[in-house]
């Protein structure tokens, strides 16, 4: 009797599968069984692995209880589960097709063995652990997930590798986490999802990684290949669905290509500029096992190159020339300096030359408030005045008034890691495609040679933006300490502005509130500073922080909402109390879509203002209690700071329920410049 036949028999009763099928019927193996009787073993294989998971455990609807920690351990890289553990984490079928789960470090009991109890070969592997050792390869050490029988031999494969396995409550979370991971840490991201509604609900998180150039991997589980084209739960056209929206999308067609197709998916969405990729994975595939000799396991650092090209050295020189003999430069510093780690050829590059600096999305932060070199509230002044213009990773989209904010009379550069992006939607002087951090260090040093850099004689330049910044400030300082009740959002942001220390990351999850603070808000350092990115997407704000809070453990998260914004993904507030990831969480409440409203009020009128954008008064510090989180309403603006240091100090998640005046508007919701 082969290994896989008596787990087969050990977890059967019915002789048929989750669907009502018998299971006896199948014709081919497909992946590759390791068995002298392919046949026979991909039939058994088949049928333990239909009969041991119910509807309900293949649907990811059984959401995990809030004492459900089998996942939540981290085992520390090469250390070995034992069998029972292993079970725990696989969330194991028990007899009865139930899906069995338990407390933190209890063992699972189930009828179906796992491999190892029932003799299996020990030079075999399964396709879940050919993926958890591909994904170790890359660096990745924790993947999101909602758990789903299509996918519970990754997990397995994890516990081996000691990949954290982090559960959400909605796969859209596990998405965006894996997205906001990879901001954080620089490597990719990576989550894991079932099938069908699974895959589907992670679209959003995909699509906002696509527009936000953030690399990660999003693996979706598939019916089994055997069941191709046969209606089987959960099937969909996973790969078509996401091709538009990723870099690469495919299916693993083989349990020995499994290692193989991680490693690639990796590749391509590191070629360029950074983005996601896609695998889908059918189930016979992940849970077949097969020689290890046939398996393709990539080697660490030995299947993709570098991606730092320092462009054309040609065109760096033209730059430095442009830099030196310009009167009046200004760059921008866009996400692509975060994501290139260019934060010191950055900052050399526009202090020994005396560039006035901004920066926008995860840019932010590049340079330190205070820096003289800093600037935020001149730009359009600035771009309309300068003769030399560097836009550093940002593409010419609607937060660049797709180029047209840009002087007619300047000199425009533009430094990109994606060639498509270079000169799109407006003209440029100069294109350089490459790493930013490798053209700016090359351009510093190119014209760092010369007699006579130009730094001197910037100076009056740099006063003159100062003298504007400062207008500017001045103009907003009395809306910032306003003691208006209710609380003016100004106020809030402003409040927040002073409480961030220098290690604090800053999570912004709204519309209009997330527009005021974009003004106020200076992050301390390169980093900490996070936002959806173009694609605009609300709800992103809790599993920001969960990615956050979980690779930076000993940095305080912060994180500003609006309500419309929480009420997206905010049942995952439990999943940051469950997992012990404190962080001082913000909801600038007005009850509203106010970036909405404001723009109703103003095409049709006040009597039909609020159409389809209120929302109810919702008191969210209670919630967070309920959840076993830290709460407290504010309505005086002089509580909001008493507030936030006993938020900090609670230890816990933590949401303080600010009520701000829903009649004040941002300047970027009054002008409407996302729609122009």
């Amino acid at each position: 009797m082969s290994p896989t036949t008596t787990g087969r028999q050990a977890g059967q009763h019915t002789g048929e599968n989750a669907s009502g099928q018998t299971g006896d019927k199948a014709e081919a193996n497909p992946v590759g069984e390791a068995s002298e009787n392919p046949q026979a073993s991909q039939r058994a294989g088949d049928e333990n692995r239909q009969t041991s998971q119910s509807a309900g455990d293949e649907n990811r609807q059984a959401s995990p209880s809030a004492g459900d920690k089998d996942q939540q351990t981290s085992p520390s890289a090469g250390s070995k589960a034992s069998n029972e553990t292993r079970q725990s984490a696989g969330h194991k079928a028990s007899e009865n097709g139930q899906t069995s789960r338990s407390n933190p470090g209890k063992a699972s009991e189930t009828a179906g063995q796992h491999p190892a109890t029932t003799g299996a070969a020990p030079d075999t592997i399964s396709g879940g652990h050919l993926v958890a050792k591909a994904l170790k390869a890359e660096g990745v050490d924790t993947i999101f997930t909602l758990c789903g029988g299509h996918i519970i031999d990754i997990y397995d494969g994890c516990v081996d590798e000691g990949i954290s396995v982090i559960d959400v409550r909605h796969e859209q979370v596990a998405a965006h986490a894996a997205d906001g991971y990879a901001r954080i840490t620089g490597r990719p991201g990576c989550a894991v999802v079932t099938a069908g509604p699974g895959t589907t609900d992670a679209v959003t998180g995909v699509a906002n990684a696509l527009r936000a150039e953030s690399p990660m991997l999003l693996i979706g589980g598939q019916g089994a290949l055997s069941q191709h084209k046969m209606g089987s739960l959960q099937d969909l056209p996973h790969v078509d669905m996401m091709t538009p929206i990723t870099k690469f999308a495919a299916t693993v067609p083989h349990t020995a290509r499994a290692a193989d197709l991680v490693s690639m998916a990796f590749r391509e969405a590191f070629a360029g500029a950074p983005g996601p990729s896609f695998l889908e994975i059918p189930r016979d595939v992940l849970d077949a096992r097969v020689p290890t000799e046939n398996a393709r396991i990539p080697q660490s650092g030995r299947y993709r190159a570098s991606t730092r090209n320092a462009g054309d050295p040609a065109d760096v020189e033209k730059l430095a020339d442009l830099l030196v003999h310009a009167k009046k430069p200004a760059i921008l510093l866009g996400s692509q300096v975060w994501t290139t780690r260019a934060t010191e050829p950055a900052t050399e590059l526009v202090r020994a030359l005396n560039i006035p600096a901004y920066m926008n999305g995860a840019g932010r932060g590049t340079l330190p408030p205070g820096d003289p070199h800093h600037f935020q509230l001149s730009r359009r002044y600035a771009f309309d005045n300068a003769d030399v213009i560097v836009i550093v990773g940002t593409p010419f989209d609607f937060r660049m008034g797709y180029g047209k904010r840009l002087s007619p009379d300047a000199k425009v550069v533009q430094i990109d890691l994606d060639y498509r992006t270079v000169g799109k939607n407006r003209d440029i002087d100069l294109g350089i495609v490459g790493d930013a951090g490798q053209i700016l260090a090359a351009v510093a040093d190119a014209a760092s040679g010369r007699v006579d850099n130009g730094a001197v004689g910037r100076k009056p330049w740099l006063e003159e933006l100062r003298a504007v910044e400062e207008k500017a400030k001045q103009k907003r300082l009395p809306q910032q300490h306003s003691d208006a009740n209710p609380i003016h959002p100004y106020r809030l942001v402003h409040e927040i502005n002073e409480f961030l220390t220098e290690d604090s990351i800053y999570i912004g999850d709204g519309g209009d509130i997330v527009t005021f603070s974009g003004q106020v808000v200076q992050p301390k350092a390169p980093g900490h500073w996070m936002d959806p990115g173009p694609l605009g997407t609300l709800g992103v704000g809790i599993p920001f922080v969960l990615a956050a809070k979980h690779a930076r453990p000993d940095q305080e998260v912060v994180a500003l909402f609006g309500d419309g914004a929480f009420s997206l993904t905010g049942w995952d507030f439990e999943t940051l109390v469950r997992f012990d990831l404190p962080f001082v969480g913000i909801v600038g409440n007005n009850s509203s879509m106010n970036q909405i409203r404001y723009g109703q009020a103003q095409k049709y009128g006040l009597a039909r203002e609020r159409i389809g954008n209120t929302l109810g008064d919702v008191p969210y510090d209670q919630f967070a209690r309920m959840l076993g989180g830290y709460g407290e309403e504010v309505r005086d603006p002089a509580d909001i700071a008493p507030a936030l240091r006993r938020a900090r100090e609670s230890g816990k998640p933590s949401l303080i329920n600010v009520w701000v005046d829903p009649d004040a508007y941002a300047p970027g919701t009054m002008n409407q410049t996302m729609y122009k």
